[in-house]
Parts: C-alpha cells; sequence; structure tokens
C-alpha cells in the first residue's frame, strides 16, 4: 500500500520552478546561464517598506494574529480597493493569505465538489489547473490565440460554460502572455457572465500595477458592479512591491465566501507572517512612485526584448500590455533541427535545446496550455536580456 494519496496523482509539479531550478543547477556547475524563467521582478524592495518591517521586530510585533491578517492590513486592503478600484469592502470581507497561490487554492479548497468545472482561459498561469484538480474540481480549457493577442472573446468564454461551471477564473495582465483587457473588451465577457447567474468570478489582478502605455487596469466586479455579490477579487503585494518572498496575497469578497476560507487557513498554515503583514501595510499605505519608475524600466526592457525576438528568423511576438512577461509563437520552427540533428517537434524541445545549447533558459509553451510557444521574464537587467535574446537569435537562425 502506497504512503501517497490518489490526490497527489492528480497534479504535477510546476514547470517553472522545475526549470528555475535547473538553471540554478548548470549555473552552480560553472555554465553561463541567463535565466529567464522566473517570475520574479529584480528590483530590490523599496527602503520604505524594509524599514517597516524592521521598525515591527524592534517594537516586539512577532505574534500571532489572526488567521487570515491582522486589522491593520485588513484595513489598508479596503483602503486600496477603495482608492485604486472603487471597490468597497469591510475587513469581514477580506482574507490575508501567504501569497497569492495561497489564497486561490484556499477559495477552490472551500468550495469545489465533485463535477464542478473551473474554466480557465489558455495560455494560462501554470498552477490554476492543478489547484483545481487538487481541490477535487475539473478545469475547464478555453484556448485563446495570437489573432485575438491571447485574449478570450466573449464568444469562447460562451462556448466554455456549463450547468457545472461553478468558477471562472481571470488573469489581467496575463501570466504568461502580459496581456491586458481593456475597459469594453472585459465589460464584453461581464456581459456574458451576467447571462449565468451560477457562475463565479475569481480575478487574479497580481499585476495590476504593471501596465505600459496606454493601458488602464480594470477588474471584472468595477466594470460590472452587478458581478460584485459572486466575485472574489485577488491581489497582492509580491509583484509590483518587490516582495515576492515576503509571501503576502490577499482577496476579497462576500463575508460567507471569506468565513469559509478562513477556516481553512485556521486549519493549514494559521496567519501569514506578522512582519511581512506590518511590511504590507506601508506597501499598501506608503509612497507609491517608485511604482512609476519600476514600470518606465519594466517598458522599456519590454521594448527591447520584443524588437529583437520579431527581428528573429521564425518567431513572431506581440507586445503586451502588462506583466514582465512576452509570449512569442514558434510555429514557424517546428520541424526544423539544430546542427547536432535533433529536430524541434514542439516547444518542450525548442526550451531544453535552447538551454542546452546556448544556457538561456526560458519557459515552454506547453506548460501553460497553448503551444508552440515559450514564455520569457524580462524582469532581469537590460545588459542581460539583450545577451539572452541574441543568443535565441542565434540559435533560432542556426536550425535548418
Amino acid at each position: 500500500m502506497s504512503i501517497l494519496s490518489t490526490a497527489l496523482e492528480r497534479v504535477k509539479p510546476s514547470p517553472t520552478i522545475a526549470i528555475s531550478t535547473k538553471a540554478a543547477e548548470l549555473k552552480a556547475a560553472g555554465r553561463d546561464v541567463i535565466a529567464l524563467a522566473a517570475g520574479e521582478p529584480d528590483f530590490d524592495t523599496p527602503d520604505h517598506i524594509k524599514a517597516a518591517a524592521v521598525k515591527a521586530i524592534a517594537e516586539g510585533k512577532t505574534k500571532y494574529t489572526a488567521p487570515d491578517g491582522m486589522p491593520e492590513l485588513k484595513q489598508a486592503i479596503c483602503a486600496k480597493f477603495l482608492r485604486e478600484n472603487s471597490l468597497t469592502y469591510s475587513p469581514a470581507q477580506v482574507t490575508v493569505g501567504n501569497g497569492g497561490k495561497q489564497t486561490l487554492y484556499n477559495a477552490f479548497i472551500a468550495t469545489l465538489n465533485a463535477g464542478d468545472e473551473v474554466v480557465i482561459p489558455a495560455p494560462y498561469w501554470v498552477s490554476y489547473p492543478d489547484m483545481v484538480l487538487l481541490a477535487g474540481g475539473t478545469p475547464v480549457i478555453a484556448p485563446t490565440s495570437q489573432e485575438t493577442n491571447y485574449k478570450l472573446t466573449p464568444a469562447q468564454l460562451e462556448a466554455a460554460l456549463t450547468p457545472k461551471t461553478k468558477w471562472f477564473i481571470f488573469n489581467s495582465p496575463s501570466n504568461p502572455t502580459g496581456a491586458g483587457y481593456s475597459w469594453d473588451e472585459l465589460k464584453a465577457l461581464t456581459d456574458v457572465l451576467l447571462r449565468h447567474p451560477h457562475v463565479w468570478v475569481m480575478t487574479d489582478d497580481m499585476y495590476e500595477h504593471l501596465a505600459y502605455d496606454d493601458f488602464k487596469f480594470c477588474t471584472p466586479a468595477e466594470v460590472e458592479p452587478a458581478l460584485y455579490p459572486r466575485t472574489l477579487t485577488c491581489n497582492g503585494v509580491s509583484k509590483a512591491y518587490a516582495m515576492t518572498g515576503w509571501r503576502i496575497g490577499y482577496a476579497a469578497g462576500p463575508e460567507p465566501l471569506i468565513a469559509a476560507m478562513r477556516k481553512i487557513q485556521s486549519q493549514s498554515t494559521s496567519n501569514p507572517c506578522t512582519i511581512s503583514q506590518w511590511a504590507a501595510v506601508e506597501a499598501l499605505n506608503g509612497p507609491q512612485e517608485f511604482l512609476t519608475e519600476n514600470n518606465a524600466s519594466f517598458s522599456r526592457r519590454r521594448d527591447l526584448v520584443v524588437k529583437i525576438l520579431n527581428e528573429t528568423k521564425g518567431i513572431t511576438c506581440p507586445t503586451p500590455e502588462g506583466a514582465f512577461y512576452v509570449y512569442p509563437s514558434i510555429a514557424a520552427l517546428i520541424g526544423k533541427q539544430t546542427a547536432s540533428g535533433t529536430v524541434i517537434t514542439d516547444d518542450e524541445t525548442f526550451a531544453t535545446e535552447l538551454l542546452e545549447q546556448t544556457g538561456v533558459a526560458v519557459v515552454f509553451g506547453a506548460a501553460f496550455g497553448l503551444s508552440p510557444n515559450f514564455r520569457v521574464s524580462y524582469a532581469t537587467s537590460d545588459a542581460e536580456l539583450l545577451e539572452a535574446c541574441t543568443r535565441i537569435k542565434e540559435f533560432c537562425e542556426n536550425l535548418i
């Protein structure tokens, strides 16, 4: 008899973590590796946020808090939602988790029964389907295409919904494509959802502040207030505030749902790190000017990467509206082979050969549910991006 549960058979390890680990191992072995796989800003956490954490330690604010977040942080989150998204929530409608991933997972565990479906547009963040499967639900993948810049159309959403659909999960700007939905594009989707009152909406707004050019972020309950009673609006401090390791995510929604998620967390991890919570209070309430400065760097890096990749034989790369990813297509390279004779049969082979031959680590598109593509994270220095993209270009142009 195996010690492992059958639930574990439904999920697989995170491909992005696996590729980042492989790149780190090669680098430790002396290889010249440029890792473009991790979704993590290279900027340091701003000083005023770090100072708030140090102050909390000095003042002895190191004890347990309420299982899903202390009152001061919940108040800061309510203020953020009102200030930035025109959404009114009370602290009882807010939950704080150990990163955004736990918040999403708590919601699935608290709501999904066998046979319940969750509609997930593809390409998707790698963890969505596996979290649904682990919670006992059924992922329903709704593929998009490069023709729509990897955005789901109303017709595609309508076709994916069934009487068994419990959740529609929505991510904008997107990981892995960086695609952001305009107000009108999102309103077209919320109009569909209004016709299906049994479907709940889970938003992943983690990249809200990473928006470029004229793109204006919006979130479903803001665009369509009638969806407010059945929307869980999720966010966190990891990406925009360069606080990935601090592990603070949060969500707001109807009180009965939040209470159920709180129950799950009270019997699993309990409260997020107290010091991190105080840092998050400062992140949300404190100076925000650095966001503009960081975005200028990200926008410049995006343009650099998109330009070089679009100049590369066999690659087409849309310009994303936000986040810090691009999702180029390699459809024209499938069937070609390397000088050593390896045939590029799919995007996983492409990514493997790219890493082995050039030392550039990217994530293959199949991990995100849509091929043949790969994801580049441009959350690293201009110099590294220039070198990495040059290597990618040379690799592609040497295929025969």
